[in-house]
């Protein structure tokens, strides 16, 4: 495992354009070919994660920091920060080229008005939102998938781990704390959005109508608290960056442009962005009758469909990127390790859970 690691990022220092790949590809391979020499001996396994953690997520973050290398997306957080704190909107009214856009909702802002590279408040945020939902697995921050954005500025991991965070404590019968979670995670951008009814169908399964209703009131609030504000007060920058953008409503297209089926159908078929919202649009309508006819008992239930929901949808933008892909890996990682601790409880009746309590 760890040498076709090695081997997937040398590939991508090679065939990579952006220079923040290409030198994480290059200390990532190299962590990674370390790491499994070490895992040559089964004493060493735990050894070789280490190392793993080290070379592809650690020393890479602290050389392009210190370097001052980063995806653009860490920009636009930090730049929305400053905007935040010296206009009140994290937008820009008239945004003309792909660095004005800041597709995030406003909570987003919030990690470029700390202090320091917004990268180690984002990865920081996830590790700590990971470990409370007892997802704290070493390969799974040495993944590809994930010490690459850990490393180059991932937006997404603080989202993603705090949907596997609501989700937990969904299934765990907290309401109020799953509702704040998860609001905070709609806060942030649009994709922690299905984890909402994904939850609040997991909570009336488990635990009744007035637990799902008061997650929902909490969950809805937070988020609207956090977005709403923003939204009235520069309608224009936020319907610009936040809707037209990221649907191609607008002369600047993303860069958003990985070879997933959804981006290939609208590139080279003939109608094919029609046919990628059509298929995505279906798939989305299935899982909903499915959430509906068969909802979630359980957190690895919810988790596992979250991460196939999100799997498909990611698959069919067309605009999308391969570093999407985190959130059906990481919400996959959350059910797998569930199932290997026999979290497998049987839904209780609601009137017979009020009894018993």
């Amino acid at each position: 495992m760890w040498a076709g690691c090695a081997v997937v990022s040398l590939g991508l220092a090679l065939a990579s354009d952006l220079g923040p790949h290409r030198v994480w590809g290059v200390m990532a391979g190299t962590g990674y070919a370390v790491a499994a020499v070490f895992a040559c001996g089964a004493r060493s396994r735990p050894a070789a994660r280490m190392v793993a953690v080290a070379g592809a997520v650690v020393v890479p973050l602290v050389r392009l920091v210190t370097a001052g290398l980063g995806q653009l997306e860490v920009t636009v957080v930090e730049r929305s920060g400053q905007l935040l704190l010296t206009t009140g909107s994290p937008y820009v009214a008239g945004p003309t080229a792909v660095a004005d856009f800041n597709p995030y909702l406003p909570g987003m802002a919030l990690f470029g008005v700390l202090p320091g590279d917004a990268r180690w408040w984002l990865g920081g945020a996830f590790v700590a939102a990971l470990a409370a939902a007892g997802l704290h697995r070493s390969w799974l921050l040495a993944c590809p998938l994930v010490a690459l954005p850990l490393a180059v500025g991932g937006i997404d991991l603080p989202v993603v781990g705090l949907m596997c965070l609501g989700v937990v404590l969904a299934g765990q019968g907290r309401p109020g704390r799953a509702g704040l979670v998860l609001g905070a995670a709609a806060a942030l951008k649009w994709t922690a959005w299905p984890a909402l009814p994904v939850a609040l169908a997991l909570i009336a399964v488990r635990r009744g109508g007035q637990p799902a209703l008061r997650y929902a009131a909490v969950a809805l609030s937070t988020a609207t608290a956090a977005v709403l504000p923003f939204a009235l007060a520069n309608p224009a920058g936020f319907y610009r960056s936040v809707i037209a953008f990221p649907l191609g409503l607008t002369n600047t297209t993303s860069p958003a442009a990985s070879p997933l089926p959804g981006h290939l159908l609208a590139t080279y078929v003939p109608g094919g962005r029609v046919i990628a919202l059509a298929l995505l649009a279906v798939s989305a309508l299935l899982i909903a009758v499915w959430l509906v006819v068969r909802p979630p008992g359980t957190a690895r239930a919810a988790a596992a469909r979250l991460a196939l929901g999100l799997g498909l949808a990611m698959a069919l933008m067309p605009a999308t990127r391969f570093g999407y892909l985190v959130y059906p890996l990481v919400l996959g990682a959350l059910a797998f390790r569930m199932l290997q601790r026999g979290s497998t409880v049987t839904p209780v009746v609601p009137s017979r859970e009020k009894a018993l309590v």
